[in-house]
C-alpha cells in the first residue's frame, strides 16, 4: 500500500458518533494509516489507549484553575434535570423550547472553537478530514483537504419533499401534520440558520442550504442506516455524492460475560437489554418506572444504567452497570428496549433483533416511528405508555415468530456488507485519490 495517510475525525461529542467514529478510525488504524481525533475535550485519556492520536478541543471555555472538579457525569445530570420536562411535550411543542436551543448551543460551540480548530489542521496536516456532526466548522472544510460528511442520526436529516420533517416522528403515509411542522420549524429556526450561514461565508464556506445547519460534501458523504427501513424509495440521493452504511458496528467493545442473572434463566423466560442511552438513563423517575413495569414480567433484563446508576437500584430479575459493551450485549438477547438513538437503532437490526423503543428528543421519534411504521417493533409513549402496554407489547415480540425470523435474516444481509468496513475503504480511497 501507499505511504498511511492522515486522518482527521472530528465526531460530535455524544456518544453515537464519537463510537461511530471510533469504529471507522479502528479499521483505518488496523489498515496502517495515522487517525487523528479532534474530539471535544471530556474525551481525553479515552481515544489513546485505542490507538488514536489525541488533539481535542474545547467548545465553550474551560472551568477555571481554581473551580471545584466535577463529576465526569455532572453535565448530563444537569441536563436532564433542567431539560426533561421538555421530552414530554410532543415534537412540534419542543421545536421553540428545546431544539433551537440546542442547535444554538451547537453553533457557539463550532463558533468558539474556530481558531483551535484552524490550530489542529494545520498542526496535523490531515490528509482527509472527517466530520460526523449536525452543525458545520468552517476550518474543516476550508483547509483544501478532502472533506467526508458521515451522517449517523436518521437519514430523515437528509431533506426531500416526499419525506416526514426531520425531528417530527410524524408518520411516512398521512402527511396531515407535515406542513404544520414545517412551519413551526422555520418560524423558531430561521433568524439562527441565517446568522450561521453568514457566519460560515465569513469563514469561508458554500451557503447552507436552506434551514439547515451542515453542507454536502462536494468529495464523500455516508450514512448510517439500514436499506430495509431507509427513505429512500421517496426520497432517492445521488449516488456520486452519498453511501449508505447499512450499519457501522464497532469492534473496540469488550467482551462480555452473562451475569448469573441472565445466564441461569428459568424456561420461557427471555434474554432483553434496557437502554435508553446516557441521556435518558439519567431521568431517575423514567429509570424507577421502568424497573418497576419489568420486574413483573418473567423475563430477564440486562440494563444499561448511565450516569445515575447509584440514584435506583434493579429488580431481583436485572442486572446492569453504568457503562456497558452494547455491541457485544445486543447479539445475546432477544429483544432490544431502547430510547431510538440512531446507533443503538442501526446495532439491533445489524443484529436482527426487535425492538421496542421509548424516543425523548431528537432523531429518536422519527427512528421510532419507522421502527414501527416498517413492522419492526414497536413505539410506545415514553411517558405516558400503561404499564400492561409495555408488557404486553413484548410478550407479542417475542412471540411473534415470523417477524424474529425475517429479522435474523435481515441482520445477517447487514453484517454480510461490513458496513464499517466499507466505511473506512471509502476514505482511504478518497484520500489516495487526492495524493
Amino acid at each position: 500500500m501507499a505511504a498511511p495517510l492522515t486522518i482527521l475525525f472530528m465526531p460530535e461529542s455524544a456518544y453515537g458518533p464519537t463510537n461511530n467514529c471510533v469504529g471507522i478510525g479502528d479499521v483505518l488504524r488496523r489498515r496502517g494509516h495515522r487517525v487523528v481525533f479532534a474530539a471535544e475535550a471530556s474525551w481525553a485519556g479515552r481515544l489513546e489507549p485505542l490507538g488514536f492520536v489525541e488533539d481535542l478541543v474545547n467548545l465553550a471555555p474551560p472551568s477555571p484553575p481554581d473551580a471545584p472538579a466535577q463529576d465526569a457525569g455532572q453535565f448530563w445530570k444537569d441536563f436532564i434535570r433542567d431539560t426533561a420536562p421538555e421530552f414530554r411535550k410532543p415534537t412540534v411543542e419542543q421545536l421553540a423550547t428545546f431544539m433551537q436551543p440546542t442547535w444554538q448551543a451547537l453553533i457557539d460551540g463550532a463558533r468558539y472553537c474556530e481558531p483551535h480548530l484552524r490550530e489542529i489542521v494545520a498542526r496535523q496536516a490531515p490528509d482527509v478530514i472527517v466530520e460526523d456532526n449536525v452543525v458545520a466548522f468552517p476550518a474543516l472544510q476550508t483547509a483544501g483537504k478532502p472533506f467526508v460528511r458521515i451522517v449517523s442520526c436518521n437519514p430523515l436529516e437528509i431533506r426531500g419533499p416526499d419525506i416526514p420533517p426531520p425531528y417530527s416522528g410524524l408518520p411516512s403515509d398521512d402527511r396531515t401534520e407535515w406542513e404544520a411542522f414545517h412551519e413551526e420549524y422555520d418560524r423558531t429556526h430561521r433568524p439562527t440558520w441565517e446568522d450561521f450561514d453568514g457566519w460560515c461565508r465569513e469563514n469561508g464556506t458554500r451557503p447552507l442550504p436552506e434551514l439547515e445547519f451542515m453542507h454536502t460534501s462536494p468529495d464523500l458523504n455516508l450514512y448510517v442506516y439500514p436499506d430495509q427501513v431507509d427513505y429512500t424509495d421517496r426520497r432517492p440521493l445521488d449516488p456520486d455524492l452519498w453511501r449508505r452504511l447499512d450499519s457501522s458496528v464497532r469492534a473496540t467493545d469488550a467482551a462480555f460475560e452473562l451475569p448469573a442473572v441472565a445466564a441461569d434463566r428459568p424456561p420461557g423466560s427471555a434474554l432483553i437489554y434496557l437502554s435508553l442511552g446516557s441521556l435518558g438513563s439519567a431521568d431517575v423517575d423514567l429509570m424507577r418506572r421502568l424497573v418497576a413495569v419489568l420486574a413483573d414480567t418473567p423475563h430477564r433484563f440486562i440494563v444499561s444504567k448511565g450516569p445515575q446508576h447509584d440514584q435506583y437500584e434493579l429488580a431481583p430479575n436485572m442486572w446492569g452497570a453504568e457503562f456497558l459493551p452494547q455491541t457485544t450485549i445486543i447479539p445475546l438477547v432477544e429483544l432490544v428496549i431502547t430510547h431510538g438513538g440512531n446507533n443503538t437503532t442501526t446495532e439491533a437490526f445489524h443484529f436482527g433483533k426487535p425492538m421496542i423503543v421509548l424516543p425523548l428528543f431528537w432523531d429518536q421519534y422519527d427512528n421510532a416511528q419507522r421502527v414501527d411504521e416498517t413492522g419492526f417493533g414497536r413505539r410506545l409513549a415514553t411517558y405516558a405508555f400503561a404499564d400492561d402496554e409495555l408488557r404486553r407489547a413484548i410478550d407479542e415480540l417475542l412471540a411473534d415468530v415470523e417477524l424474529r425470523t425475517r429479522l435474523a435474516g435481515v441482520g445477517a444481509e447487514i453484517r454480510a456488507r461490513d458496513g464499517v468496513g466499507r466505511a473506512a475503504l471509502a476514505i482511504e480511497e478518497v484520500g489516495l485519490a487526492a495524493r
